[in-house]
Order: structure tokens, then C-alpha cells, then sequence
């Protein structure tokens, strides 16, 4: 059903889609269990009242929440029956199939995920916590477990994330390309724009439709608390204002990486050869650390450029001798290169019903582990993060290659992956890429708006669904 484009209810979306809070360089992750529901509502009530909402940004700290397909389930609302729920979201990501579309195997299992996974206590719950320290993060974690745990929650996980910083954990600068959204920034106008609708429900997105959101039957909230959605013959609309967030712990072999770049690099006498190794690190990644995009400095670092977001493919780099065709950034967005018409405007437009907002925050563990805490933003799981999980950066023969899955971060890699430089007269291939990025855990979440999170944490409501 098509609807006008309407102002963003900031006041009612939950803070982390506005902004990556990114002067609150301190953050964890708790992910809690519901054991009883009914003494789980009045305690998620009280977090609620502390969630912080998309109209400003504050300076000190900020708390969100967000619940699994389970978890809503335990707390009185079934996802599988009830309308608008996504399929993924309701079977959820360690489901056996999912796990095969996002190459979740072997290494990568949901039976060895740490949290998330079948042989793990129920992930129901997720508070996500941000200051503008450590000092005060301890502060802000410990009223939480005050006022939450033991009333009908419990602790299945804590994770913790390292000081936010512009760097992830291989060296590069990260959080460059992010889609401008429309509603949320100043510049984000004209053919520029990605619609609010695709990361808020409720609103219009690419295709000029809303995307399909949970309504529920109005009995279901006999005193009104949800709004009526004017597309849904008077539903309560429980989806409004609210996105999906997907949330994957990625371990990353930062040693493995640079071992691999210094051994395929090495000069015919045997000694390790820095420049080499830097280069072909760029090209995997296609960008220099510093950021600057290969499209526009082929040949070394430019510093000055490690800002630059506006370059295509198609007219400047068809074939991929600056940035190789497998290269990381070019299957993760695209741009301009994705058929039927590459370098058109309607090359551009399909790209933008495939974007996400990205949240993620580095981490390194008690374990030695170092890695992502990835998070995203979207209002379809399947068309946004699945589908660049599996038809871009796992594809072998993404943008026309043959043994090619993205050389730094699919989770589906075998001994025949392939990493191909373009080059004339003759392209170099790096084969039998080791995996450099492995799964710890993960869940898809729902992050409802401000009046929903209300209505779930109330007490009993009409309709016999507690």
C-alpha cells in the first residue's frame, strides 16, 4: 500500500537508529534470559523508562532495548502467529536454515557460538548501553542489574566492547559509507536519499510501499496504548517506529591476517616485503587504512582521501584494475555497478533497497579474542543483511569471478577460496585463503519504538494472549 512520506517520529524511535552514538565511546551488551514473565514485564518496564529516543543525542549516556523472536514470545506475544513478523525474524538466525543461506557452518555453527546458539541459554533480551566513559558505563551497567536482574531475568551473556575508535581491529578506517537516510540528516536529500522506510517500519520505502510491520488485532490493546495503523483496518500497530537488528559477534584473526599478507608477499630472496603487504591488504579491503578509496588512489595511501564516499564503479573502474572486482567495499555496497543497466540511475536505485544502517562496535575479550560486535539496521532482514551476507560477500562468483567469496570476512570459506587482483597484462590470484572472520554468536532482534516497548512491559491487556 503506498504512503506519503511523513516526518520521522523521533520522540518514539528508539536512539540507536538515529545515531551510532559515537561520543559515548564506552558500550556493552547484556543479553538476559526471561525465566518469568510476569515478574519480567514490571522490571523491562522500569529499563524502559531509561531508553533513550532519537530526538537528541545525550552527552553522558544512553540505553536501548531490543528482543528476540523468543523472547517477545515468552512475554506474551507469539511472532509465528501474529501478522507482519519477517519469517527470519520468527525462526531466527541459528535456525538450520538460515544458518546454511549465511554460511553459518562448520567453525561457524550455531552449535559452537558462544551465546545465540541451540545449546545456549535463551538470548530474549537485549540492553544495549552506552556512556561517555568507562567510569560512568559501571555506573549506568550496575543501576541496570539493580533494577532488573532477579526479577524474573537473568544474565545469559555480557559483552563487552574496546574504547570506540575510528579503527577496526585489521587496521582500517571504518564507518565511512554508511546510506544517508531520508529524515535523519540535512544533506540526505534528492537521489541521495535512502527512504526512512527502509530501516523504520512504517514508513515508505525504495519499492514506495510500507513494509510489512506486526499489527496486532485491536483487542489486543483494549486501553489504546499502541497506535492504529491507517493502512491496517484499524490494527494496533505494534511495528510502528520500530527496525530489525541483527546482531553478530565476528572474531577476527587479526595475527592470521597479517601473517597471511606477510607470507604471499614476500620478495624471491625470502625477505618480507612492508609495501607489498600493504597494498595487497588494501586491495582485499579496497580501501587504504587510512580510508581513501583504491577507485581514487590506485597506486598508495592519500591520507587526504580518507573520507571519500562519492565514487562509483562502472565509469571510473569497470573491469577492476584499481579496485579489484572481489574487493570487500565492492560487494558490500555496490554503488553503480549492479545490473541490468550498470552506471545508471536505476543501478543506483537497486542498491539502495539492499543498504544498512551499521552500529557495530569493536571488541577484544578476556579470552584473547579480538573482533566485531557487528550490529545493523533494517526494516527487511531478508533483502538487507541476508541478502549481502549470501548473494554478495559469501557469492564465489560475485560481479562475473569464479572461486571469489569476499577475501576478508565470509563466513563460508573453503581451501579453494580465491582472491584475484586484476591486472593487465596478467591478473596475480592469491589462492587458499585462510578465514580471517568466524561467528561466535549471534540473533536477530526487533527494536520496537518507544510506545510499543511500553505496551509490551504493561500488565495484563485484553485478549487472554499473556
Amino acid at each position: 500500500m503506498a504512503a506519503a512520506a511523513a516526518p520521522l517520529e523521533l520522540d518514539d524511535i528508539q536512539g540507536l537508529v538515529a545515531r551510532g552514538y559515537s561520543a559515548l565511546k564506552s558500550a556493552c551488551f547484556l543479553l538476559l534470559t526471561v525465566e518469568d514473565p510476569t515478574a519480567a514485564r514490571p522490571a523491562l518496564g522500569r529499563l524502559a523508562l531509561l531508553a533513550t529516543n532519537g530526538s537528541a543525542e545525550s552527552p553522558e549516556s544512553a540505553l536501548n532495548l531490543a528482543f528476540t523472536s523468543g523472547g517477545l514470545r515468552r512475554l506474551g506475544l507469539d511472532t509465528g502467529e501474529l501478522d507482519g513478523f519477517s519469517k527470519e525474524f520468527a525462526s531466527g538466525m541459528a535456525d538450520p536454515h538460515r544458518s546454511r543461506l549465511l554460511g553459518d557452518v562448520g567453525e561457524n555453527a550455531p552449535s559452537r557460538w558462544r551465546w545465540g546458539g541451540p545449546d545456549c541459554p535463551p538470548a530474549d533480551v537485549l540492553v544495549l548501553l552506552y556512556a561517555r566513559d568507562d567510569g560512568l558505563l559501571g555506573r549506568l551497567e550496575a543501576h541496570v542489574r539493580q533494577d532488573a536482574l532477579g526479577d524474573g531475568l537473568t544474565e545469559a551473556a555480557r559483552l563487552g566492547t574496546s574504547s570506540l575508535t575510528d579503527r577496526e581491529p585489521f587496521g582500517f578506517r571504518d564507518g565511512i559509507s554508511q546510506p544517508l537516510v531520508e529524515g535523519l540528516s540535512k544533506v540526505a536529500v534528492g537521489d541521495d536519499a535512502v527512504k526512512a522506510g527502509e530501516f523504520v517500519l512504517g514508513y515508505t520505502n525504495e519499492y514506495g510501499l510500507l513494509t510489512d510491520r506486526p499489527l496486532l488485532p485491536a483487542w489486543y490493546d483494549a486501553t489504546g496504548l499502541l497506535p492504529r495503523a491507517p493502512d491496517g483496518g484499524g490494527a494496533a500497530d505494534f511495528g510502528r517506529n520500530g527496525s530489525y537488528l541483527v546482531f553478530r559477534q565476528l572474531r577476527q584473526d587479526v595475527a592470521g591476517f597479517h601473517r597471511y599478507l606477510e607470507e604471499v608477499t614476500r620478495r624471491p630472496d625470502g625477505a618480507a616485503d612492508p609495501e607489498a603487504r600493504e597494498v595487497l591488504a588494501a586491495r582485499m579491503v579496497g580501501r587504504w587504512p587510512s580510508g581513501a578509496p583504491l577507485v581514487h588512489a590506485p597506486l598508495r595511501d592519500d591520507p587526504s582521501l580518507g573520507s571519500d564516499n562519492d565514487f562509483g564503479y562502472f565509469a571510473t573502474d569497470p573491469h577492476g584494475l584499481s579496485c579489484p572486482l572481489g574487493a570487500h567495499i565492492r560487494r558490500a555496497n555496490p554503488r553503480d555497478s549492479l545490473d541490468p543497466q550498470p552506471g545508471s540511475a536505476q543501478s543506483v536505485a537497486i542498491g539502495r533497497r539492499h543498504r544498512i544502517l551499521r552500529r557495530g562496535r569493536a571488541y577484544g575479550d578476556d579470552s584473547g579474542d579480538t573482533g566485531l560486535h557487528f550490529l545493523c539496521l533494517g526494516a527487511n532482514i531478508s533483502r538487507q543483511f541476508e541478502f549481502i551476507q549470501h548473494t554478495w560477500l559469501n557469492n564465489a562468483h560475485f560481479n562475473g569471478l569464479y572461486d571469489g567469496p569476499d577475501p576478508v570476512v565470509a563466513s563460508c570459506q573453503n581451501h579453494d577460496a580465491t582472491f584475484t587482483v586484476q591486472a593487465r597484462p596478467v591478473r596475480t590470484r592469491y589462492r587458499d585463503l585462510p578465514q580471517f572472520v568466524s561467528v561466535r554468536g549471534g540473533a536477530y532482534f526487533f527494536l520496537p519504538g518507544l510506545q510499543a516497548l511500553r505496551y509490551l512491559c504493561e500488565g495484563e491487556r485484553a485478549g487472554g494472549h499473556r
